[in-house]
């Protein structure tokens, strides 16, 4: 195989937290530039991840305009995903961009056109479909274990785990708090694993009832209450054409000792599955000659849907997959951009919903 030449455009904490750590992994990929609107950082970023002569910039149609770049990765806030992801594939790059796919539904939309248009390839930074547990529901959904689900919940739910650095608590450049940053995971994963992505109705509420709290306690120390102008927990009631129901939970801080994130509830008429199981197991649960069971599989070495040994990271899985998809059409594209798209309708109709006190029809 050839090298996949990359320009990371944003070098901030997804760039150094996820993105360039796991592609620094694939044998493959060449980090060959960088971008980000504080240069410093991208001068970092390149001294430990990049090849010799990696070139930085300031300005990404800079960037851009480099035509030995293959792929860009899109790792800045929500409000400049759409036309960077624009850009870039106009400009002949395939797109990695970090969830979500972007601010709004319209966004998304163009995002989607740009790649059909330019026929470059594009995807989006779920990276929780490549847990072990994610992959392994994943076949038992597939292959008909649990029936028709038509029940499901998803679940981003943290106690007191507000992030308070970079723009997260900015609605202007992010879209919304947790239910755009958190929420977004747990309901891909359980859209993904029902394989249904025609909502017909969404109600929601969301809450700003704890982000006032001074010197509150959190994961990351206290947030400035002056700063916090997002959402601090969002709840969805969403109705599939079909009939199913999702219902989705997303907080950074909420009075509840029952906390889990990116994580997915199914009801099956054959079976049921959720993440919950211990040390981030996965049960599956069910009847068998009139008694009920309850099974947790072993999640350890060759769990992974397309390699064997040891366990890869999901950040690294999904940097492997995303390459080998480049080079080789072939390959497994595993978060589709068609996909991303309805999981950003349906946060943004929870989010109208509760700003008018009404349904979201579709």
């Amino acid at each position: 195989m050839g090298k996949v030449k990359i320009g990371i455009i944003g070098c901030g904490g997804i760039a150094n937290g996820k993105h360039m750590p796991s592609l620094s992994k694939v044998s493959e990929a060449e980090m060959v530039a960088f971008c980000d609107i504080i240069p410093e950082r991208a001068e970092k970023a390149a001294k430990e991840y990049g090849v010799e002569g990696a070139k930085v910039f300031e300005d990404y149609h800079d960037l851009l305009a480099c035509k030995e770049i293959d792929v860009v990765h899109v790792l800045t806030p929500n409000n400049a995903h759409a036309p960077i992801t624009i850009a870039a594939l106009e400009a002949g790059k395939h797109v990695m961009c970090e969830k979500p796919m972007a601010k709004n539904s319209e966004e998304a939309k163009a995002m989607l056109e740009a790649a059909k248009r330019t026929g470059k390839k594009l995807t989006i930074g779920y990276q929780n479909r490549f847990r072990p547990d994610s992959l392994y529901l994943k076949k038992v959904c597939e292959n008909g274990e649990l029936g028709d689900i038509y029940y499901a919940r998803g679940l981003a739910i943290r106690r007191r785990a507000v992030p308070t650095w970079g723009v997260f608590l900015d609605e202007e450049k992010q879209g919304g708090g947790p239910l755009i940053d958190i929420g977004t995971h747990a309901l891909d994963l359980t859209l993904w694993m029902m394989d249904n992505y025609e909502p017909k109705l969404v109600v929601g509420t969301k809450y700003r009832k704890l982000a006032d709290t001074e010197n509150a306690a959190n994961a990351w120390g206290p947030w400035d209450p002056k700063k916090f102008t997002v959402e601090d927990s969002a709840f969805g009631f969403i109705r599939m054409k079909n009939g199913a129901t999702i219902y989705l939970e997303a907080a950074w801080a909420l009075n509840t000792l029952l906390v889990d994130e990116a994580k997915t509830i199914l009801c099956g008429t054959k079976g049921g599955a959720d993440m919950l199981g211990k040390d981030d197991g996965l049960r599956i649960n069910g009847e068998k000659y009139s008694h009920t069971y309850t099974t947790e599989p072993d999640l350890a070495a060759g769990g992974a849907a397309f390699y064997d040994g040891e366990v890869p990271e999901a950040a690294d899985l999904e940097a492997q997959m995303w390459i080998e998809h480049v080079l080789d059409d072939s390959k497994p594209l595993l978060v589709k951009p068609e996909q991303a798209l309805v999981v950003t309708q349906i946060l943004e109709a929870i989010y109208k919903s509760a700003e008018t006190g009404e349904p979201v029809k579709f």
